[in-house]
This record gives C-alpha cells, sequence and structure tokens, in this order.
C-alpha cells in the first residue's frame, strides 16, 4: 500500500508522542498515514513485548491508520549497518512515503537519535537501484527515496523548524498515548509494576504544556514542533499560518 505520509519510530509509543497530530491532520485532509516501530520495545521497565504489540494495535485503530508494523530490531542494540538497514529499505519501498517522520535526533533515550541517523540513512539508500531488496512475494522491489524527511521533536527542548497545528486532533493524541495502557500514568490501574519517568501523571503535564508551547510560537491552541533535515520551500505564502 503506498502512503503519502510514514512515521518512523525507535520504540511503539513514539510516533504517538510525538507526531500522530500530524499524521491525523493529514489523513483529515484524506491522505493516507502509517506507522513503522523499530523495535518491540523489550527493554522497557513496564509491560512485555506481546502487551505492547497489543497496545500498538489499539492506538493504530483509534488513530486510524492505513498500516503500521514492527520490524523487530533490537531494543537499546539496534546499529546503523547494512543488517538494520536494510529492513527499512524494505518498509520504504513498501509503502513509497512522500514525508517521512523521523524521531528527534537528539533525545534523552538514545535510541531516539540513533534510530533517526538509522532511519535517515535508510530512507536515502532506499533510493538506489542497486540495493536489492524483496517484496513479500519474493518479487524486487522498486527504489524509492521520500521527498521529505522530518524529526519530530520530542523530551528534549529543541527549537523547531516548523510547528503542525494539531489542535482539532489533540483529543484523539492522548486517547492513541492513553491505549499504552502499561507504559503511561492510569488512574484506574492496580499494577505494581516499577515506576519510570513517563508513568507518572505529571508526564501528561508535561506532554500538555509542550503542545501548548508549540501551538502558542504559532497562535494555535496544540501544536507540534518539527526539524527538517534541509532549508524549506514553500510556493504559496499565503497558505501559511
Amino acid at each position: 500500500m503506498k502512503l503519502d505520509i510514514l512515521a518512523i519510530a525507535s520504540h511503539p509509543d513514539d510516533a504517538e508522542l510525538g507526531c500522530v497530530g500530524t499524521l491525523l491532520s493529514a489523513a483529515a485532509q484524506g491522505k493516507k498515514i502509517g506507522i513503522v516501530d523499530l523495535t518491540r520495545g523489550e527493554l522497557g521497565t513496564r509491560g512485555t513485548p506481546e502487551i505492547r504489540a497489543e497496545e500498538a494495535a489499539d492506538s493504530a485503530k483509534i488513530l486510524g491508520l492505513h498500516a503500521r508494523e514492527n520490524l523487530g530490531l533490537p531494543d537499546g542494540f539496534f546499529r546503523n549497518d547494512r543488517e538494520h538497514q536494510l529492513p527499512i529499505i524494505a518498509a520504504v519501498r513498501r509503502y513509497q512515503p512522500e514525508i517521512v517522520l523521523l524521531n528527534a535526533m537528539h533525545d534523552r533515550h538514545p535510541d531516539h537519535g540513533r534510530g533517526s541517523v538509522l532511519a535517515s540513512e535508510a530512507c536515502f539508500l532506499a533510493g538506489l537501484r542497486m540495493i536489492e531488496t524483496l517484496d513479500a512475494d519474493g518479487q524486487p522491489q522498486t527504489a524509492w527515496r521520500p521527498k521529505q524527511v522530518y524529526h519530530y521533536i520530542q523530551d528534549r527542548q529543541i527549537a523547531p523548524d516548523f510547528v503542525v497545528d494539531i489542535t482539532p486532533h489533540w483529543e484523539t493524541k492522548l486517547a492513541s498515548i492513553r491505549a499504552f495502557r502499561t507504559q503511561f500514568h492510569d488512574p484506574e490501574s492496580t499494577s505494581r509494576e516499577p515506576q519510570t519517568y513517563i508513568s507518572g501523571a505529571n508526564f501528561f503535564n508535561f506532554l500538555e504544556a509542550r503542545a501548548r508551547e508549540m501551538g502558542h510560537i504559532i497562535g494555535v491552541d496544540f501544536g507540534e514542533g518539527f526539524t527538517a533535515e534541509r532549508a524549506l520551500g514553500v510556493r504559496d505564502l499565503s497558505t501559511l499560518l
């Protein structure tokens, strides 16, 4: 299935935290959207890979994604090498996205920065026809390079190159995050699993504050910030907020 926008995330729930408001905005305009998770998050303190897969599927239903898959790279130990680039190259060719959204290039969790660089290089390599990959039927894939690659801002404070208005989609974004019930605060949960950096109620306060701050920059209620790998161009200044 060809997608218009594909988010690639180091862990299940990264895309929900960083860029699903933007995906929802695109879907509302008739675009096809999807997420590829690089790892199953098996090193996470809470939950299990199986539970996180169920949570990712629940979130995908909430978001109305056209596609979501997990590449099963080793959480915490994937590398930027041929072995781990090839499955991402195959995924980019499978979905042929015009735009790809990646983790922040620098962030609190080291997987985010490494996943960002790994996926960015894989997006470039996906356009080289001499790199051979096969589709699900064993047929050679056609080379494909996304037109644009952007990085969603996550935990660390990073000045955005642009901000997307996600105000109409804020509540759906929150619902998709809460689908990862083992990872985030649930006032009705009786779980005795250890508390983590993201499992407390205050983390949702941070998420709202970050989204409101990004929105404030462009004069709306809620926003998601992104950085770009190259200068942005526009054809019509009247389309800017």
